[in-house]
């Protein structure tokens, strides 16, 4: 499974880690694939981080559907559905559509074995 690294980065550092990396590659070629999400606005990085358990019970219960995550997690399913959203988007999570049951339900799938954070001082 992958390793997940969630920072807080201007967007020039974002394109000077870009840059960086680009070089590295050319010169070395790809070893192993980096995955990171940076945030450029600490409200974003507060709303990830305060819903971290949605990640973790994903992680831990596997649930077939969003609405057997919110089962689990105790929470109402349109609340859940705009966190998996912003997961979602940021590239947190992967949503795949699946037939359980004979209906299509929307299955959250966490691609990363680990989440690091890396805190700039």
């Amino acid at each position: 499974m992958k390793h997940l690294i969630i920072s807080i980065k201007s967007s020039s550092e974002v394109m000077k880690d870009f840059k960086n990396a680009l070089e590295k590659a050319r010169r070395q070629g790809f070893k192993s694939p980096h995955y990171e999400i940076s945030f450029d606005n600490r409200k974003d990085f507060e709303r990830f981080v305060r819903h971290l358990p949605i990640l973790s019970a994903i992680l831990e219960f596997k649930p077939k559907s969003v609405y057997e995550l919110a089962k689990i997690s105790g929470m109402d399913v349109s609340n859940l559905n705009k966190i998996i959203l912003f997961f979602e988007e940021v590239g947190a999570i992967h949503v795949k559509t699946v037939i359980v049951a004979g209906r299509k339900v929307k299955k959250p799938i966490v691609e990363y074995k680990t989440v690091e954070f890396k805190l700039a001082a």
